[in-house]
């Protein structure tokens, strides 16, 4: 690779790669130009310069090295299950084949200002934090129906907090009845009925 200086810039100029121009360097020799750009030794063939028009000036500090690919070839680990969450798991699977004969299943239905006021949400951090199963949803008359199944303190719980509801409702009426539904393996949001 040769060298030339012009009074202006300075022009790199190679056999299969076009010229290579730096604005703004006056009279710069070869060995104060590697001591400035100590980068130039970068391999070009990284990229695609001869899609360039010859005309265009192209810095080579817009050079970057190529990416290394070996982080994307490495093995990736599993992530470990902590002792706490293995054993939930394990304690779902041997609750789903079989019901609990002790399982209270409750229908709800709340009237009164129970929509547009998070109730759905509500109830379903509630019944969480209680370890119930079951759903929630609107009903197009405007009141809210709800399922709860688990251990029967616990249903008599959520059908206390029920009748409170979250702190922008106003509930007005709560029916229970007996229920024999299934409540699926968690609590959850149905869609409006």
């Amino acid at each position: 690779m040769a060298n030339s200086v012009l009074k202006s810039r300075i022009v790199l100029r190679s056999k299969n790669l076009p010229d290579l121009t730096w604005p703004g360097l006056h009279n710069c020799n070869a060995a104060i130009c590697r001591r400035r750009f100590p980068h130039s030794r970068v391999p070009l063939r990284s990229l695609h310069l001869h899609l360039l028009p010859p005309s265009l000036p192209f810095p080579r500090s817009f050079l970057l090295s190529p990416a290394p690919l070996l982080p994307l070839f490495r093995r990736r680990v599993p992530p470990v299950l902590s002792p706490i969450s293995a054993s939930m798991s394990f304690s779902e699977d041997k609750d789903a084949p079989t019901a609990d004969p002790a399982a209270k299943t409750v229908r709800v239905m709340i009237k009164g200002r129970v929509q547009g006021v998070f109730y759905r949400n509500w109830t379903i951090n509630n019944a969480n934090a209680l370890g119930l199963k079951g759903w929630v949803r609107n009903r197009r008359d405007g009141s809210v129906e709800a399922l709860f199944s688990g251990k029967p303190d616990k249903v008599d719980e959520m059908e206390q907090r029920c009748r409170r509801g979250p702190p922008d409702a106003m509930v007005t009426g709560l029916q229970v009845f007996p229920s024999t539904d299934d409540p699926g393996t968690s609590f959850q949001r149905k869609p409006t009925a």
